[in-house]
């Protein structure tokens, strides 16, 4: 992994709060095994990205509470459950590799933000 960056965020007015923001590894192509498979079309894994994108949005502006980050995970994987007829579709399903693509990108934002969620917790409400 690359070495963090962190911004410092804000103080407030009524408290004295600094919160430090980290950053998202920028170099870390997220669901690249089905971004280098053809069977996925690349506008679904683009799709799937950008159901993860506001998760690491959520992370980088210094979300840590776990219910909170257990509420953002869910309503990813609801959204990426809903994609599976457009897989189907396009000749593509949500299956091994997707599965295990999706899981990794998640492991290493979970890792990356020093969340102490298990991955399997994370994406709870997967149905693939």
């Amino acid at each position: 992994m690359n070495e963090p960056n962190f911004s410092l965020q804000f103080k407030s007015k009524q408290n004295e709060r600094v919160i430090y923001m980290k950053e998202f590894d920028k170099t870390y192509v997220l669901l690249e095994d089905m971004r280098s498979d053809s069977y996925f079309p690349g506008f679904l894994v683009d799709k799937v990205e950008n159901l993860i994108v506001p998760v690491i949005s959520a992370l980088e502006q210094g979300e840590t509470d776990l219910h909170s980050l257990q509420v953002k995970f869910d309503e990813m994987t609801l959204a990426i459950n809903a994609l599976q007829d457009e897989f189907e579709e396009n000749d593509s399903e949500i299956e091994t590799v997707a599965r295990d693509s999706i899981g990794v990108t998640v492991d290493y934002i979970l890792k990356w933000f020093g969340i102490d969620m298990d991955v399997e917790d994370a994406i709870r409400e997967r149905d693939w």
